[in-house]
């Protein structure tokens, strides 16, 4: 397998971002999610636009692997956290964690998740929250195999279609 080259993202990452974002969004989801509301989706959700505005922001941190050829091949992303009623002060959110498939497996998934907890510590956060939808028993069970919980549910949206996550915590430090 090729080597992942592991680092922050930065401005010129936008359009990166916003095309790997949308294809493994697309490959992890198109099994049941309806067509045009996912189309619109990553039209609003993973647009270059949105990830220049991320890139942007001083309280999200974006990892980002790539090939030694600099192809994009995965990211993380660490937001302020979003759960109302399920949150606690200290909290801190990982908001999307994505690898192309080729790279799934091998450590890459661990790789980047431990990367992610030296941003979580770095920020100083008690938690490390994060989403995933109910039928991605592959994502579950990594999620569980690091040390998360489920705490809680949510509804995740694509379009006008509702969708069961669940909101998993694993404590800092």
């Amino acid at each position: 397998m090729t080597p992942v080259i592991w680092r922050n993202a930065d401005a010129r990452d936008a359009e990166a971002l916003a095309y790997l974002g949308a294809a493994t969004f697309m490959a992890t989801f198109a099994f049941d999610h309806p067509g045009q509301p996912m189309i619109e989706h990553l039209r609003q959700e993973h647009s270059a636009a949105y990830y220049a505005a991320a890139l942007c922001d001083p309280a999200i941190d974006i990892l980002l692997g790539e090939t030694p050829l600099g192809a994009p091949i995965g990211y993380a992303m660490v937001t302020p956290a979003a759960h109302p009623g399920l949150q606690q002060a200290g909290d801190i959110e990982l908001k999307r964690i994505y690898l192309l498939g080729p790279w799934q497996g091998g450590g890459n998934g661990k790789d980047l998740l431990d990367r992610v907890f030296e941003v979580t510590e770095k920020r100083g956060a008690k938690r490390l929250l994060l989403s995933v939808y109910e039928k991605n028993v592959r994502a579950i069970g990594f999620y569980e195999r690091a040390g998360f919980g489920a705490i809680g549910e949510t509804v995740f949206m694509v379009g006008p279609v509702p969708f069961r996550d669940l909101v998993y915590a694993r404590n800092m430090g």
